[in-house]
């Protein structure tokens, strides 16, 4: 890869969350243009044999074409920095190798160490060594990940966003869910007991397939509740109800096949 203006690509399906990841990058390298957004990885692609950007920064997990699968496209024609929600651990992927990248929410400490680190290797002008097979190696190793995600634990926390803040949701303070499109929507109570709702970026289907689920329960076909919410159901006509909660106003619809969870109530 040869030396050029500093230009970049964001690559992030959640637009909060793009927004933000760009103005963070003004803060820490202000002669850094960013010349083109893309919503996922097929975008990624395109965006990029369009603008040719010195820097892509790719959110790892993206609907259809992934990060790392729109990287190894890519390759390296561009200095390749990932965006990652996992935590320390499951970064060791990157961490053993030379790859560059950040953990959302993203920490301006470690951006800042990040674009130092890319400007380094930009000035240089060397090509990663043996790029494509730790890309391939990284795809293989997420891929395990996600595989093996339904046999662990249940999840206790959620990171969702509210505005350009991304708040870490302890799943006991979650009241409940509602499908958002492909996201899903987290209604909550924060620790002063305010009511919140935020962003989560995947669908309600997977959420809940990470979630205990002796603590929530689907009652409608876009709706799932923490049942430690519940204050008590209102049955209606045609085998359906209404859900009322201990401290929302909200009422939650509960669909006929879902009732039956909800017989000895």
């Amino acid at each position: 890869m040869t030396s050029r203006q500093a230009t970049a690509l964001i690559a992030e399906d959640e637009p909060l969350l793009r927004e933000a990841l760009e103005r963070q990058l003004v803060a820490a390298w202000p002669e850094l243009k960013v010349v083109a957004r893309a919503r996922n990885g097929r975008e990624a692609i395109e965006q990029f044999e369009q603008h040719r950007p010195a820097v892509c920064f790719l959110d790892v997990q993206m609907p259809g074409v992934s990060g790392v699968e729109a990287a190894q496209q890519i390759g390296d024609r561009a200095h390749l920095v990932f965006v990652t929600a996992f935590d320390q651990y499951a970064v060791q992927a990157f961490a053993q190798g030379v790859l560059d990248y950040v953990v959302k929410p993203v920490d301006a400490a470690r951006l800042a160490a990040t674009v130092a680190r890319v400007q380094q290797r930009l000035q240089a002008a060397q090509p990663v060594a043996d790029l494509q097979a730790m890309l391939q190696q990284l795809a293989g190793q997420l891929a395990d990940r996600k595989a093996a995600a339904p046999e662990s634990a249940p999840l206790r926390w959620l990171r969702a966003s509210l505005g350009d803040t991304v708040h870490v949701i302890p799943v006991e303070d979650i009241d409940y869910l509602r499908a958002d499109e492909k996201y899903t929507s987290v209604a909550w109570h924060d620790a002063a007991g305010t009511a919140r709702e935020s962003l989560l970026r995947m669908p309600l289907k997977d959420v809940l397939a990470q979630l205990d689920p002796e603590q929530f329960a689907q009652v409608h076909r876009s709706v799932a509740v923490n049942l430690a919410a519940v204050s008590h159901l209102v049955r209606n006509e045609h085998d359906t109800a209404d859900l009322h909660l201990r401290r929302r106003s909200e009422v939650l619809p509960v669909s006929r096949s879902f009732l039956p969870r909800f017989r000895q109530m």
